[in-house]
C-alpha cells in the first residue's frame, strides 16, 4: 500500500464518495456443501486529490462492502492535481499490474479502463489518459494506479526543490 508518511487522516468521513471496483462470490467446498462468501475491492475519494482502496471479505454482501470502505478510509493518501488533470506523466507498478498516466487538455475526460477509471474519477481527475499495460487483475491495477499517483510531484514542490520560481519552471 502506500508508505506510512504518505497516508493521511480522513478529514470528514461524511464528504467521502465511494465506488466499488471488484464484487467476487467465492465457494468453500465442505463436506456439509458450499459455503459462498463474498469479497469487495472499493475506492473512496473526496474528489479533490484525495483517493484510498480497501477490501472486506464476509458472508454478506453488505458486510463485505461495510468492511472494504472502513478499511479503504484508514488508507486514504492525497495527490497533487492541476488544473483538472495531473501535473506530468508517470508509470506505476504493483506485482504484474502496470499503468501509465498522462495529463490530458480541458475537455478530454478520463480516457482509462475499468479499475483505474474509478481510481481516478473518485481521486477528482477530470482530464488524464490511462493505460493498463500488465495484469488486468482489479486489485494489482488499483494498487499500480495509486502508485503512479503516489510518485506525482506538483510543480510547487519542484520549484522550491530547485530554487526557482514557478514561472521560471515553465519556461523553456
Amino acid at each position: 500500500m502506500a508508505r506510512n508518511q504518505d497516508r493521511i487522516k480522513p478529514t470528514d468521513a461524511s464528504e467521502l464518495k465511494e465506488k466499488m471496483v471488484a464484487l467476487n462470490r467465492v465457494a468453500k467446498v465442505t463436506k456439509g456443501g458450499r459455503t459462498f462468501s463474498f469479497s469487495a475491492l472499493m475506492v473512496v475519494g473526496d474528489g479533490n486529490g484525495t483517493v484510498g482502496y480497501g477490501m472486506g471479505k464476509a458472508r454478506d454482501v453488505q458486510q463485505c462492502i461495510a468492511k472494504a470502505v472502513d478499511d479503504a478510509k484508514k488508507n486514504l493518501v492525497k495527490f497533487p492535481i492541476l488544473n483538472g488533470t495531473i501535473p506530468h506523466e508517470q508509470k506505476g507498478k504493483y506485482g504484474a499490474g502496470k499503468v501509465l498516466i498522462k495529463p490530458a487538455s480541458d475537455g478530454t475526460g478520463v480516457i482509462a479502463g475499468g479499475a483505474m477509471r474509478a481510481v481516478l474519477e473518485i481521486g477528482g481527475v477530470q482530464n488524464v489518459l490511462a493505460k493498463s499495460q500488465g495484469s488486468s487483475n482489479p486489485h494489482n491495477v488499483v494498487k499500480a494506479t495509486v502508485d503512479a499517483l503516489l510518485r506525482l510531484r506538483s510543480p510547487h514542490d519542484v520549484a522550491k526543490q530547485r530554487g526557482i520560481t514557478l514561472e521560471k519552471l515553465f519556461e523553456g
